[in-house]
């Protein structure tokens, strides 16, 4: 009767003497059924090792919760929540990815040269010993529930050098095998055997180019930090992370990029610049200017993407009033005088004077640009890239111009006396000069000038037309959504007493699957500024930016507000987006 009583006992005492270590205790406590560990662990044993606690939760026969606890319990080990941890990269690459994977263990915690160890089988002493002798540390376990502990071991494998992921080639690109070239006249082509790397670093980088150019992106950043790394793109003026390689990667993406760029890898201690051309497909090829700078935690690069055909999508794609492009044009198709574009770095001035030297760029025209450096590449114009380093500044390239029979100039940046003169004499002798100045507005340009040292008269008669502008987000067309506002909230905005009489739609961001928080592409607001008889005689008597600013409000001059109020009435873009580029 005895035999019989143990043979229906649920847990007959030789399952239990089959057992050891957790699956023994497991069944002891009741949480597992003998029969069930004892299939787990068959299971376990087929798949050639294996986590059995993974196979209990698996088949049903307990939760991760009831084993955690119980195993707690019965060795005396913290449980631990990992839902409250916020991983330490620097303390989990203390273990290798292999061992990791192979134990399914976390490193959480570290004290000195204790080493604090996530488990879900605190009698798993191969693990522990494995790790001890890797790290050469003490190792003391915590408790953790096993599937939050597969997920926080699998996001970390995920994240790791390892496990870079393997991109599939999309549209017949191979990722691995891009060709690239530093832009340079003498430069060769760069492929993938030409650095150190391993492939998968390879096509992660090249997977990160193309998605950029995808995207929309103007920039790409790079940026290494004490705990971990992240990769940025600037889409429509904003900046968003895309990515967060192992910061272990560092100095492998950096030496990647610098060798793309042909950079000198070695040289970690003061900024360098560089050029990539990469080539996508047969008929298109895009520019990479880039630029790296060494911080706390490593070099920080950044990626301007320059797309030549930026410089094709002509000029009513800007978005310049009618009256602003009429006056544009009209100074473009004079044969001399000096047109000025400003604004801050990212702007727009290069696409607006890469449109104006697209116009002019015909048969009978000779176009000449010196540039720091060339950013988009344009057939039928001759364009420098100045090198001061040998002598080559923008002073001397213009010199060069002006003996080789020129019709227009065009100088990337007026930065210092020298060049201003020459470029305003080149002005008055009959020849088309196009420039850049960083200043806030038109008004403060001539007045810029002047403080540079370039007498009033010389800029009187010179400068014909300045540009201001930026960009603003333009609104998705696919989710904008109205917005009411109150009429004494729109006068103070600064819209016009007729237009909020006549009624106003004005609209706001929502987002969809077809933009970015609500915004897609952006929208250039303008001042056109014509330099005339009574603006020139305000520069001849030394007036201020203030005067030349009213001057220009009365001959009907928009400034930058005005022309962004404009935009936000005809539904273009959204008043939070103009009140963050102008002054109200």
């Amino acid at each position: 009767m005895n035999d019989n009583a143990s043979l229906a006992s649920p847990n007959p005492p030789q399952a239990r003497a089959a057992l050891s270590g957790l699956p023994y205790r497991l069944v002891q406590d009741g949480v597992v059924e003998a029969s069930a560990m004892t299939d787990a662990v068959a299971a376990t044993a087929a798949d050639g090792g294996g986590s059995i606690v993974t196979h209990l939760i698996h088949r049903g026969a307990a939760t991760a919760r009831d084993i955690a606890i119980a195993a707690s319990s019965e060795f005396g080990v913290p449980l631990f929540d990992l839902d409250v941890l916020q991983l330490d990269t620097e303390v989990s690459s203390l273990v290798s990815d292999k061992l990791l994977a192979k134990h399914r263990v976390l490193p959480i915690f570290r004290r000195g040269k204790k080493l604090f160890l996530a488990v879900a089988d605190p009698t798993n002493h191969l693990a522990i010993d494995e790790i001890k002798f890797q790290t050469a540390m003490a190792v003391d376990v915590v408790v953790v529930e096993d599937d939050k502990l597969q997920k926080a071991v699998e996001k970390l494998l995920e994240a790791s050098e390892s496990k870079i992921p393997a991109f599939s080639d999309e549209e017949g690109m191979e990722l691995d095998a891009l060709e690239t070239s530093d832009g340079a006249e003498a430069g060769g082509e760069v492929t993938s055997a030409d650095a150190t790397e391993d492939a998968p670093l390879v096509r992660f980088v090249n997977k990160l180019l193309i998605e950029a150019i995808r995207k929309g992106a103007s920039d790409i950043h790079f940026e290494p930090y004490e705990k971990h790394y992240r990769v940025r793109y600037r889409m429509d003026g904003v900046l968003k992370e895309i990515a967060q390689p192992p910061v272990q990667l560092a100095g492998k993406l950096a030496a990647r990029l610098k060798v793309m760029s042909r950079m000198d890898i070695a040289e970690r201690r003061v900024p360098q610049a560089g050029r990539i051309k990469l080539r996508i497909s047969k008929n298109r090829a895009i520019d990479f200017r880039v630029s790296t700078c060494p911080t706390l935690f490593g070099e920080k690069v950044v990626m301007r993407i320059l797309d030549p055909s930026s410089a094709q999508l002509g000029i009513d794609a800007l978005g310049y009033e009618p009256q602003q492009k009429d006056l544009y044009m009209k100074f473009l198709a004079k044969p001399q005088g000096m047109i000025l574009v400003t604004g801050p770095t990212g702007s727009g001035k290069t696409v607006s004077l890469y449109t104006g030297l697209n116009i002019l760029n015909k048969e009978d025209t000779n176009i000449s640009t010196a540039e720091d450096p060339a950013e988009i590449n344009l057939p039928g114009v001759n364009q420098v890239n100045v090198n001061p380093r040998v002598g080559l500044t923008f002073a001397s390239a213009m010199r060069a111009f002006l003996r080789q029979d020129p019709d227009v100039i065009m100088v990337g940046e007026i930065r210092d006396l020298e060049t201003a003169e020459i470029a305003i004499k080149a002005a008055q002798t009959g020849h088309l000069v196009l420039s850049t100045l960083h200043t806030n507005d038109t008004p403060q340009t001539l007045t810029r000038m002047v403080d540079m040292g370039v007498k009033p008269y010389a800029i009187a008669t010179s400068v014909s037309l300045i540009i201001a502008q930026r960009l603003a987000r333009r609104l998705c067309m696919h989710c904008k959504q109205p917005l009411d506002l109150p009429r004494e909230a729109l006068l103070k905005e600064g819209f016009q007493e007729a237009d909020v009489t006549a009624g106003i739609r004005l609209f706001a961001p929502k987002g969809c699957d077809q933009c970015t928080d609500g915004y897609k592409g952006r929208v250039g607001i303008y001042q056109v500024l014509p330099v005339t008889e009574a603006i020139a005689r305000i520069i001849l008597t030394g007036g201020s930016a203030v005067d030349i600013g009213k001057q220009a409000a009365a001959e009907g001059v928009w400034d930058l507000r005005r022309s962004g109020l404009e935009k936000v009435r005809n539904g273009l873009t959204s008043l939070e987006e103009v009140n963050s580029v102008t002054v109200e």
